[in-house]
C-alpha cells in the first residue's frame, strides 16, 4: 500500500464494506480450485471435467464485465452490489443442492453474474466516495480484499472442502454474502451513480496498440498461470496424497507471499515504474513454473511456490496502475477491458491444463504455463516500446 501520511483523513465506512465484498467475491470466485478434489469425486466426473466449473465461470466473468457495465450504468450502487451480493448468495447456496455436474455447472456460471458486476463496480464508486486525494488509499483498500481472500478464504475453502465436502463450502460462501449485503445496504449512500464510459472513449481504447498490448499481456500471464493452478489440488494429492489440512496450509502459503509481494509492489511502484513491476512480477512467475521439475516432494514444492506467489497478486496491481498511467482517461475503459483478460486467460488456462490431463500430461501442466508466461513477458516488453513511440510521437 502507499504510504500514508500521519494523520491522514479516516476514509468512508463504505469503502471497508466494498473490502469486505471483495474478500467475499474473492472467496466464491476461488473455492472451486480449491475443492477440486472433492467435486470430482462426490460428483464423480474426471478432473478435467471438474475443471470446467473454472473455465466456464471465467469465460461468463470475461463476457459479462463490460457487458454488465452497460446495462448497470444507470443504476444506483448501494443497491446495485447490495443485490449483486445477495445474488451471489442464493447461487452459492443453490450450488450446494445441485445433484450432478451439469446442474452445477449451469448454477456456477449464474453465480458469477455477481464477480462481473461487484468488484468492477465497487472500484468505479471510489472517485464519488473519496476526494481525488485519497484515491489511492481508497483503491488499495477496496482491492485488499481479493488479497485476503487469498490468504484466508481460499485455504480455509480447501479446508472445509476436504473435511465436510464442498457442498458446505458453498454453503459458507453463501451466508457470508448475505452478511455482506447487508453491510453495504447499511453503510453505502444514496445516488452513487459514476458516468457511463462514451462509446468515443470505447473506440479510442480499443484502438490504442499500448492500452490492447497491456490487455494482452495480462490475459497471456493469467493463462500461464491457471494452466497449472487450476489443477494444483488434483496435482499435489496424485503427486503426493496431500491431506486437506496440508492442501489448506499450501494455500496459505502461496497466499501470504502473494500478500506480501503485493504489499511491496504497491509502497514501491512509483520508484520501480510500473511497467517495470509488471515484468519483474512476472518474472517470478515464470521462474516458478521453469523450477517447476524441482519440487519432488511438499516441502521442495512449497519452496518452489514463492517466486510465483511473489508475482501472482503484484502482476494484476501493477498492470492496473500501468494501464492508468498510460492514458488516465482512458483508465475506466482499459482496466475494465484488463478485468476481462483475467478472466479470459483464467479461462484458456483451466481449458488447456484441463486438456493436458485428459491426456495423461499432467506433468507437462507447467511447461504449458511457462510457455504463456514467457510470450506475456514479450509482449510486455513490446507494449512498453509502443507505449514510449506514442510519448514520443505525442511530444514531437
Amino acid at each position: 500500500m502507499p504510504e500514508l501520511p500521519r494523520h491522514a483523513p479516516a476514509l468512508p465506512a463504505a469503502l471497508w464494506a466494498l473490502m469486505a465484498g471483495n474478500f467475499i467475491i474473492g472467496t466464491g470466485v476461488m473455492i472451486v480450485p480449491g475443492t477440486l478434489n472433492d467435486i470430482s469425486h462426490s460428483l464423480e466426473v474426471p478432473v478435467p471435467v471438474a475443471g470446467q466449473l473454472i473455465s466456464a465461470a471465467a469465460l461468463m466473468m470475461c463476457l459479462g464485465a463490460p457487458l454488465l457495465a452497460t446495462l448497470v450504468a444507470q443504476w444506483d450502487r448501494k443497491r446495485l452490489l447490495a443485490l449483486s451480493l445477495l445474488w451471489y448468495g442464493l447461487m452459492h447456496l443453490l450450488s450446494a443442492t445441485m445433484p450432478g455436474f451439469s446442474s452445477l455447472l449451469v448454477v456456477r456460471v449464474l453465480s458469477v453474474i455477481s464477480p462481473a458486476i461487484f468488484t468492477p463496480q465497487a472500484a468505479a464508486c471510489i472517485g464519488q466516495l473519496v476526494p481525488a486525494s485519497q484515491r489511492g488509499r481508497a483503491i488499495s483498500l477496496v482491492f485488499l480484499g481479493w488479497s485476503v481472500a487469498s490468504v484466508l478464504g481460499m485455504p480455509l475453502g480447501a479446508w472445509i472442502g476436504g473435511t465436510l465436502g464442498w457442498r458446505a463450502a458453498f454453503v459458507g460462501v453463501g451466508l457470508l454474502s448475505f452478511t455482506s449485503a447487508l453491510w453495504v445496504w447499511r453503510v453505502m449512500p444514496d445516488g452513487v451513480k459514476p458516468p457511463a464510459f462514451s462509446l468515443g472513449a470505447w473506440r479510442e481504447t480499443l484502438q490504442s496498440r499500448p492500452l490492447m498490448l497491456c490487455v494482452a499481456v495480462t490475459a497471456l500471464f493469467s493463462a500461464g498461470q491457471f494452466v497449472q493452478f487450476a489443477y494444483l489440488a488434483p496435482y499435489l494429492k496424485a503427486l503426493f496424497d496431500v491431506t486437506p489440512l496440508q492442501l489448506s496450509l499450501m494455500f496459505a502459503w502461496f497466499g501470504a507471499f502473494g500478500f506480501a509481494g503485493n504489499l511491496w509492489v504497491s509502497r514501491h511502484i512509483d520508484r520501480l515504474g510500473a511497467s517495470r513491476a509488471v515484468m519483474l512480477s512476472m518474472g517470478g512467475m515464470a521462474l516458478s513454473l521453469a523450477l517447476w521439475p524441482l519440487g519432488s516432494n511438499l516441502l521442495l514444492t512449497a519452496l518452489v511456490l514463492v517466486p510465483w506467489a511473489l508475482g501472482c497478486f503484484a502482476a494484476n496491481s501493477a498492470q492496473q496502475a500501468r494501464l492508468s498511467g498510460m492514458s488516465p482517461a482512458l483508465a475506466s475503459g482499459s482496466i475494465a477491458l484488463n478485468t476481462s483478460a483475467i478472466y479470459a486467460g483464467q479461462a484458456l488456462g483451466a481449458a488447456s491444463g484441463g486438456w493436458l490431463i485428459a491426456h495423461d500430461r499432467m506433468s507437462m501442466l507447467h511447461w504449458a504455463g511457462l510457455a504463456g508466461m514467457s510470450l506475456a513477458l514479450l509482449t510486455s516488453w513490446l507494449a512498453t516500446r509502443a507505449a514510449r513511440s506514442q510519448t514520443a510521437g505525442q511530444g514531437s
